[in-house]
């Protein structure tokens, strides 16, 4: 029962609690950052990007900390005593 409870609220974990906003302030601040890093002197130089890369730098941290914090939500309700 506890598992049919657990995947039914995924898009509740995943997307309440103010999840979305957490993640995407990390993404912002950890996508600047790898960006500046891997694309950093090309952007200096004023050469062509790839946009898709740079998205994508952008999309990793965000779902990463959204699977963090699902996941650690989930480890927190299986943690909870069960009421029958």
């Amino acid at each position: 029962m506890l598992k049919d409870t657990l995947h039914s609220n995924f898009f509740q974990l995943a997307f309440g609690d103010g999840t979305p906003k957490k993640a995407l302030m990390t993404a912002l601040v950890v996508g600047t950052i790898l960006t500046l890093i891997n694309h950093g002197d090309v952007i200096l130089a004023g050469g062509s990007i790839n946009y898709l890369k740079v998205a994508l730098t952008y999309c990793v941290p965000f779902c990463v900390t959204t699977w963090g914090a699902l996941h650690g939500k989930r480890v927190n309700l299986s943690a909870e005593p069960q009421t029958n």
